[in-house]
């Protein structure tokens, strides 16, 4: 990928078995265990741009934090030949952390990074110490998910290649409560991503609802909804509350689909007391 102009940093690469796989590593000494961020899909999303505000609070506090960039996004690989499914991410995810050297983890992951989470806790419990979700997809029948205003405007406007910079914009405006949120340096980190971001990302992308396995987690889970969310479904997260045990769930007024970038603060905060105490 040629470098352009306000593109996110570059971190490593490691190669899970034909794919090259970009990551950030914080924090490496990790006194307090290992925390990896899980972004969420979209016009050039990556893991820096998901989550550039919430590294800092657990570095700090002594853990160490993986960001990668899932396949088909950031500067991961992004290979056409194949179904973007939940179990393919997730298998990836796990390669990835594998290859670092890491036995346990605690995953903290957005939208269709929530999904990827709940998978990979659920394949892999002894990997998977907590879980943080925010918003999470892989809950709903696809067909509620693309009822919602956002989540149809982002498929068909990536997918059919309609997507200019102010177009770009527009979009991501929709995933927040207060469009204030949508820098101009956001933008052009996606816009940057999104040059060689192929339509097969989202086009072929297969994420099976997981509702019925839900209580099979085993670990606990802190959940995040932002009432506004016009992407997903607010009503999801009382779904994980039931479910999972033990859970906490946190509904966040004047939020859309974001809430680690909207009330980044609050959910530093609340993230780490979670990691710390429960």
């Amino acid at each position: 990928m040629n470098e352009r102009a306000g593109a996110p940093p570059r971190g490593e690469l490691v190669q899970v078995e034909d794919l090259e796989l970009h990551y950030h590593d914080h924090g490496a000494d990790g006194k307090k265990g290992t925390v990896v961020f899980v972004h969420g899909s979209g016009p050039g999303a990556s893991g820096h741009s998901n989550f550039k505000g919430n590294v800092d609070c657990l570095t700090e506090a002594g853990y160490r934090v993986i960001v990668p960039d899932l396949p088909g996004f950031g500067y991961s690989s992004k290979p056409i030949d194949r179904d973007y499914t939940s179990d393919f991410f997730s298998s990836c995810l796990v390669g990835l952390i594998g290859a670092l050297g890491i036995n346990s983890c605690i995953l903290v992951g957005n939208s269709l990074g929530g999904a990827i989470s709940i998978r990979t806790a659920l394949d892999h419990p002894k990997l998977v110490e907590k879980l943080v979700l925010m918003a999470p997809g892989g809950i709903e029948e696809f067909e509620t998910y693309m009822a919602m205003p956002a989540m149809a405007k982002m498929i068909n406007n990536f997918v059919g290649g309609a997507l200019d910079r102010d177009g770009l914009k527009g979009m991501l405006e929709t995933l927040v409560y207060d469009p204030v949120y949508v820098t101009e340096e956001l933008v052009d980190e996606r816009w940057a991503i999104l040059q060689d971001q192929p339509p097969e990302v989202l086009s072929k992308m297969v994420i099976p609802n997981m509702e019925q396995e839900l209580s099979k987690i085993q670990c606990p889970v802190l959940g995040f909804w932002g009432i506004d969310d016009e992407l997903l479904p607010a009503s999801g997260g009382s779904k994980i509350v039931r479910a999972c045990k033990p859970s906490r769930h946190i509904e966040v007024a004047q939020c859309g689909h974001w809430v680690m970038v909207e009330h980044q603060r609050m959910f530093n905060a609340t993230c780490l007391d979670f990691l710390e105490n429960d």
